[in-house]
């Protein structure tokens, strides 16, 4: 992803996200954030998101049991899914638009 492109992540307080800082510092202009426990609200567009993928696979799912290819058809039907968030356009059409913009 272009650097102009890539400024922030938002983070839940996962015990995942503990190697935030070298992040940071391996992306120069990267801003690593995280919201308060039990604020989801915070996050909404990923909280959405989840919900989407759920349709797909059922919380609880384990993906290390789902074939690359299934995923990869998860993830295609969400990239050119459009959003009213995003003006009705779809998550790759603005991602390939802002790409676009940097280059």
């Amino acid at each position: 992803m272009p650097p102009a492109i890539r400024q922030t992540i938002t983070f839940d307080r996962g015990s995942e996200n503990v190697c935030w800082k070298e992040l940071e510092e391996e992306f120069s202009g990267l801003s690593c954030f995280f919201v308060h426990s039990y604020s989801s609200w915070e996050r909404g567009t990923n909280e959405n998101t989840n919900g989407l993928i759920r349709w797909y696979l059922p919380k609880g799912t384990n993906f290390v049991t789902i074939p690359d290819e299934e995923l990869k058809a998860v993830e295609d039907a969400l990239n050119n899914r459009p959003r009213k968030r995003l003006g009705f356009k779809t998550p790759l059409e603005v991602f390939n638009e802002s790409v676009a913009l940097t280059c």
